[in-house]
């Protein structure tokens, strides 16, 4: 039987329900979306309609065999990277070595920690952006103007023996499965790092003016870097047309590493037109982040992605985000700037990121554009 319809109480109430996110409202029977999450209507997903900018047709993101890569097609591979990030700034990853036990338990999990009752999720609220874990509602719920479908868990996840102990307790097994899982992506991102580098020329490729050291200062850089993990939940939304669970973005690192489920959600932008992922079974979507194109000079691109919701079922994504190290400045390659190709950006750290999104809205690639050289 379902819950009865929850009716809006007055502005103040109604903004405690709202800070509450938007799984307290769906587990409260909301039949009609708020005016706090309804969109200008040039904003909204008119995923079901014909519009311009919305793609009939769903995409096939490039698809990487990372068991290619440790066989005599590897050059074949690194050139469909490459490709891949040049042209979409995203690819789906099969075959990458997390045993598919440990990926349910990550999606098993998740869902059992939003199915907590709210009191239980509401210890982990926090507006601080260095907090270890953070639980929330929207983008930054205290500032949007129009508030998202969305509600997350953050987690710090390196170094690991620092922050497990501040991660949710319960439910009791949370830790343990969430550690596996992030140590797992940490390995791939690493592998898939590998590859990137590679594939523009600054790794484990021979120039007169590198040496193996080179290589190895490089990955270290990498072992040593930043991991944030961010579970994301999108229960059944009553309007879904008139609201997005995430608004056009890009993420800030060098990769993302996202995990669906089975649930159609994600589109990105390409060639002017919002395109639906097909999910994958047993697959990451992995995303280029403005770190990235940075880091490669613009060759490789952080492209704007956004999530629309479901009528009826709910969607959980688990978005696993890699760059350096939170103080270390990000900036071009040296080895990638040459006279046809000069710098095209300032360098940038976690700092200055912070900074940004805490002064305005964090919308479209508004962050990636405060970074490039007039």
């Amino acid at each position: 039987m379902s819950p009865p319809a929850m009716a809006m109480p007055n502005d103040d109430a109604a903004e405690t329900e709202f800070q509450k996110g938007v799984k307290h409202l769906s587990e409260n029977g909301v039949s009609k979306l708020p005016n706090k999450y309804i969109l200008p209507v040039s904003d909204r997903p008119n995923v079901d309609k014909e519009q311009p900018d919305v793609a009939k047709s769903n995409l096939k993101l490039p698809i990487i065999d990372f068991a290619e890569l440790q066989g005599p097609n590897r050059s074949q591979v690194l050139s469909s990277i490459s490709s891949a990030c040049e042209e979409f700034g995203f690819f789906q990853v099969v075959n990458h070595g997390i045993p598919i036990e440990v990926i349910r338990s990550m999606i098993d999990v998740s869902t059992r920690f939003f199915g907590l009752p709210y009191e239980e999720r509401a210890k982990y609220m926090s507006s601080d952006m260095a907090s270890p874990v953070r639980y929330g509602t929207s983008l930054n719920q205290i500032k949007d103007a129009v508030l998202c479908w969305r509600d997350f868990l953050k987690l710090v996840c390196h170094p690991l023996s620092d922050v497990l102990p501040h991660w949710p307790s319960s439910p009791t097994d949370f830790r343990e499965l969430v550690a596996t899982y992030a140590k797992e992506t940490r390995c791939l991102f690493l592998r898939i790092m590998e590859a990137i580098l590679e594939s523009l020329g600054l790794w484990g490729a021979t120039q007169g003016d590198k040496t193996p050291e080179d290589d190895e200062i490089l990955i270290k850089q990498f072992h040593d870097g930043s991991q944030l993990m961010v579970v994301n939940c999108f229960p059944p939304c009553p309007e879904p047309d008139l609201t997005l669970g995430m608004p056009p973005h890009s993420d800030y690192g060098f990769l993302t590493l996202l995990l669906q489920d089975e649930v159609e959600g994600l589109q990105i932008q390409y060639k002017g037109k919002w395109i639906t992922v097909e999910p994958m079974t047993n697959s990451f979507v992995v995303n280029v982040g403005d770190h990235l194109e940075i880091f490669s000079n613009g060759r490789y691109k952080s492209v704007l992605h956004r999530v629309f919701v479901n009528p009826a079922k709910p969607r959980l994504s688990v978005a696993s985000l890699h760059s350096l190290p939170f103080n270390f400045m990000v900036g071009p390659s040296p080895k990638l700037i040459d006279e046809a190709n000069p710098r095209r950006y300032k360098d940038t750290d976690f700092a200055a990121f912070l900074e940004y999104i805490s002064s305005c809205e964090l919308k479209k690639k508004n962050f990636l554009e405060s970074r490039k050289l007039n």
